[in-house]
């Protein structure tokens, strides 16, 4: 199949795809020679229509076509149309549909122009953003759709603009970054998931030392209840001396004086005893009370350390005619 200069250019190509192709090509394998012949009808109406730049009714033409007979050819034409209505992404699939056969299933000449036309997308209507996520069961999401699951890297021919990437696990912060590519650039890129967790902790893991500080303070005002009541007894004994002592001295001498004050030096020992006992309980027990408050179970949740970095570099060579099968990360 032969292509004139001024067809390529005007993007229609002026020989029908033949129905009567040798057998032994995929295409031909398996589709009833009826089916044939109504793609061939359609293409020739479609093709009249490419002519008159009815570009519309052109594509529904090829797509309908291809509906009956998936032929690398039709797909060559629908791609012509789609570029020319201002549907890159859409022609490149098609172009790219059309030489998934390999080398030889399209005329050379047929082949090159395919081949030019999306290294051209490539350069100037179309951009490429590549991910690699390490996180295993990881959902990774293109412009709100599903893209694929974790672990594993995938691209993806998109238009230029902006685009937002997200990541989700359960149990995991959510990623979401928007990537901006512009027209024959690759935005490559590497998500990190963190966990989200709720961690309870104390200041101190030895949680009976706080209690114990109280129970200190709390055995310290018993000490000083029991020091208090023994000195309590031993100045009644006391009071009995001295009224005694006192009695004595009022009989013997003038002046009623007693000299037995040493009667109470054990109730004020046991007095002072008692109130420093009262004291350093109650510091304790305050002590022991801010300890406890201080040391209260507090959770909270772990850092969000996940992230993306994009790297950009350009889409395709000045000779490539595909998608670059190299990721950088």
């Amino acid at each position: 199949m032969k292509l004139l200069l001024c067809a390529v250019l005007l993007g229609v190509h002026v020989a029908p795809v033949r129905a009567d192709g040798p057998p032994m090509l995929p295409w031909h394998q398996g589709v009833p020679e009826e089916r044939k012949q109504k793609a061939e009808q359609l293409f020739q109406e479609g093709r009249e229509l490419h002519r008159s730049a009815i570009l519309a009714d052109a594509r529904s033409k090829y797509e309908e076509a291809l509906r009956y007979w998936e032929h690398p050819e039709l797909r060559v034409y629908l791609g012509r149309v789609l570029m020319r209505t201002g549907l890159p992404l859409l022609a490149y699939e098609n172009l790219q549909s059309a030489l998934r056969w390999g080398p030889g299933a399209l005329d050379p000449q047929l082949e090159a122009e395919a081949r030019a036309s999306m290294s051209e997308l490539l350069r100037q209507e179309l951009a490429v953003i590549e991910i690699r996520c390490d996180e295993p069961g990881a959902a990774v999401l293109l412009d709100g759709r599903r893209w694929f699951v974790g672990p594993g890297a995938e691209r993806r021919l998109v238009l230029p603009g902006e685009h937002v990437v997200t990541a989700r696990k359960e149990g995991h912060y959510a990623v979401v970054k928007p990537v901006i590519v512009l027209a024959g650039k690759r935005a490559s890129g590497t998500l990190r998931l963190s966990a989200d967790a709720t961690i309870t902790e104390r200041r101190w893991q030895a949680a009976w030392v706080p209690w114990a500080v109280i129970g200190a303070g709390g055995a310290l005002g018993l000490l000083g209840a029991g020091l208090t009541w023994q000195a309590n007894v031993h100045n009644d004994k006391a009071d009995g001396k001295f009224q005694a002592a006192f009695r004595r001295a009022c009989r013997q001498e003038l002046e009623c004086t007693p000299r037995e004050g040493s009667v109470y030096d054990e109730g004020r020992l046991e007095n002072g005893i008692a109130i420093g006992s009262f004291v350093a309980g109650g510091v304790a027990l305050i002590t022991g009370g801010v300890l406890v408050y201080m040391n209260r179970p507090r959770s909270y949740r772990t850092a969000d350390h996940g992230d993306i970095k994009i790297e950009v570099a350009p889409a395709v060579s000045g000779s490539a005619a595909g998608l670059s099968t190299r990721i950088r990360f």
